[in-house]
């Protein structure tokens, strides 16, 4: 018996939940239930983060959460329950499958069959923004190798769990050569050890447009958050409906499984909704748990459902669907369907837990270190270059010289062009000159400098090379 932390959620979640909880009972899932309350309600209570302690300490006793739809209310500070739990409990895999139901679930593709794996917790999603300027403000994107590693790991080894056959790694490491390249070089680390599947990799841009178009191409696609957060979306609804699609969230000692549709308030109480997506996470949970039996039950269950043409509203077609019904219709005409097996779709037979366990993160031997220079960011009103240039050059040290100044990336001191929009946010980069060793005290004297020629300083970047390679960006056009 798994004890289980389940969240009614918001909107349409309680009434899919509901039919949720009624088939996993009559498949006879071997589960009992701690019921938290998340979301808006406790949102407008006064938890910024939409969850109380008391719920934390559920979920941290249970480690296993099946949670329903919620709803994050408008307005500032409120921050997303979703992020903050894969993070906070360390769930750094989502795994996304994507298939096609074809010809019961309308879709251009009949054969698609791909799952994305999707970096949970890194990347855009740290969340770290700063208005640093009144005309620019900034997002870091942290990529970190334990993270790459991880992840990449993962995808390698559900693919060789689930027997595909390919691992698609999609980034913009031409661009992104430092945080997109990193993982690009990890997944090609990891994919000499699995010489027994197909690798490939895409850049995100010519990767989404062959997904979208083409989407059989791909098996298990590895990706970073945001690209991954995206694609799942656009897979999900390419093979008919993302209102159809589960969600799993894997980390070393927690899971958490959800439908990837919100809370669709504009039909909450009317029991209408599909509650195929919050069912298909169930299934996922079960796998998790090792009751495989009873996931190919219910799942061949829900195949045979939908089958035979019993549709909710969101996927009923009146030329070829053949009844359409409810929430708690559907979810009695998948149990009245436990022990049937599809004709037409590929029924499901599994073997054994498909909990997949990583080994340890082992920290290898650090680089050598070497700094090289600094970037100095600053909020300047003016729009000549050169007259920046020529404050910041009062400013050098004798070892420490102003090299170049980018405006949101591009050069534009020294040999700009007059035609380049600026705002007001600079980068100016100080390097050291041939020979010289620098100390962050040199920087320190740097931004003395700077505030004594009333220059306003927002943020520096330390410039450093590991192993003789610089770790850093050149300036776009240098």
């Amino acid at each position: 018996m798994n004890r289980i932390t389940i969240a009614r959620g918001d909107g349409i979640g309680p009434e899919i939940m509901d039919a949720t909880l009624e088939i996993l009972r009559a498949a006879g899932a071997k589960l009992t239930y701690d019921t938290i309350e998340i979301g808006e309600k406790v949102y407008l209570s006064g938890y910024s983060s939409g969850i109380t302690p008391e719920a934390w300490n559920t979920i941290r006793q249970n480690k296993i959460f099946l949670k329903a739809p919620i709803t994050t209310p408008l307005g500032g500070g409120y921050k997303s329950l979703n992020v903050t739990t894969r993070k906070a409990l360390n769930l750094f895999a989502n795994v996304r499958p994507c298939s096609s139901l074809h010809p019961f679930v309308r879709t251009k593709h009949p054969t698609m069959d791909m799952v994305i794996i999707r970096e949970n917790e890194e990347d855009l999603y740290a969340g770290i923004e700063h208005q640093q300027t009144p005309e620019v403000v900034q997002c870091l994107k942290l990529i970190s190798r334990p993270g790459c590693e991880r992840i990449i790991r993962f995808a390698f080894e559900y693919a060789r769990q689930h027997k595909r056959q390919k691992v698609t790694c999609l980034t913009k490491n031409n661009i992104m050569k430092q945080t997109d390249g990193l993982f690009y070089t990890i997944f090609k680390e990891i994919a000499a050890e699995y010489p027994d599947l197909q690798t490939e990799h895409m850049i995100i841009d010519i990767g989404s447009a062959r997904l979208a178009d083409t989407p059989e191409m791909f098996d298990v696609i590895v990706v970073p958050n945001l690209y991954g957060d995206i694609l799942s979306d656009i897979a999900a609804q390419i093979t008919g409906s993302v209102g159809m699609a589960g969600s799993s969230n894997i980390g070393s000692d927690f899971a958490m499984f959800e439908a990837i549709h919100g809370s669709a308030p504009d039909i909450a109480g009317q029991g209408i909704a599909n509650p195929s997506g919050l069912l298909q996470a169930a299934i996922m949970m079960l796998y998790h748990l090792g009751q495989t039996e009873v996931g190919d039950l219910i799942q061949n269950a829900w195949l045979k459902t939908i089958e035979s043409g019993i549709h909710t509203a969101d996927i009923f077609k009146a030329d070829s669907s053949t009844r359409l019904v409810n929430t708690r219709e559907f979810a009695t005409a998948v149990i009245d369907r436990l022990g049937q097996q599809p004709e037409l779709l590929k029924p499901i037979s599994s073997n054994g837990s498909y909990r997949i366990q990583l080994p340890k993160y082992e920290r290898k031997a650090p680089p050598r270190k070497e700094l090289l220079g600094v970037d100095i960011f600053v909020d300047w009103q003016g729009t000549k270059p050169e007259e920046l240039a020529a404050k910041l050059q009062h400013i050098e040290l004798e070892n420490i010289k102003l090299s170049m100044i980018t405006n949101r990336g591009i050069k534009v001191w020294p040999g700009g062009f007059e035609e380049t929009f600026c705002t007001d946010h600079w980068r100016c980069r100080f390097n050291a000159t041939t020979g010289s060793a620098i100390e962050k005290s040199h920087i320190i004297q740097l931004l003395a400098g700077a505030e004594s020629q009333n220059i306003d300083t927002i943020k520096t970047e330390n410039l450093y090379a590991f192993d003789g390679k610089p770790g850093f960006s050149l300036g776009q056009g240098q």
